[in-house]
């Protein structure tokens, strides 16, 4: 009996590590449904899981004298999707634009931070904001960030008050 509860855990453990493995398909919604030619380009991605990286993501929050505001948002967050991209292109960011734009996204903030630009963008329901997708481009690099959870408008404004400040 304690033999098969070793391996059924050790299943179980390996099911859940899995989605952290890098994958050299795209995992965000707008590349499956666009019909612009992504060739050239280079992408890894994959899923966070959430329940797992949440004590890590607030150690080095803490560990970098973030607020703990801040570090309480990590607390609203229910997924995360990270997808990179190398040679990627302006038209691959205005197809990103039209497809945000598509599905109702609001621009909330663009940043500009040595050559780079890290953009903000929400999809509300009511006053609860259920998605947030962060960008961060600079040359042929992009970095493509799905934030799913249950925010506010207030929580989004201290992240990106945070984000200006340093």
């Amino acid at each position: 009996m304690k033999t098969l509860k070793n391996i059924s855990l050790g299943i179980l453990v390996l099911w859940l590590l899995q989605s952290c493995l890098p994958s050299g398909r795209p995992n965000m919604e707008f590349v499956r449904q666009s019909e612009y030619n992504f060739k050239g380009a280079r992408f890894v991605s994959f899923n966070v899981p959430v329940f797992m990286a949440k004590p890590f993501i607030k150690k080095a929050l803490r560990e970098d004298g973030e607020s703990e505001e801040v570090i309480d948002l990590i607390k609203k967050v229910s997924k995360i999707k990270i997808m990179t991209v190398d040679n990627g292109s302006k038209d691959m960011l205005n197809e990103y634009s039209r497809y945000l734009n598509n599905n109702n996204f609001e621009e909330w903030a663009t940043i500009r931070h040595n050559g780079e630009n890290v953009n903000v963008r929400v999809k509300q329901n009511g006053e609860t904001i259920k998605n947030m997708m962060i960008t961060v481009n600079s040359d042929k690099e992009l970095v493509f960030v799905d934030v799913k959870g249950s925010f506010t408008a207030d929580d989004i404004s201290k992240m990106i008050n945070a984000a200006t400040d340093k």
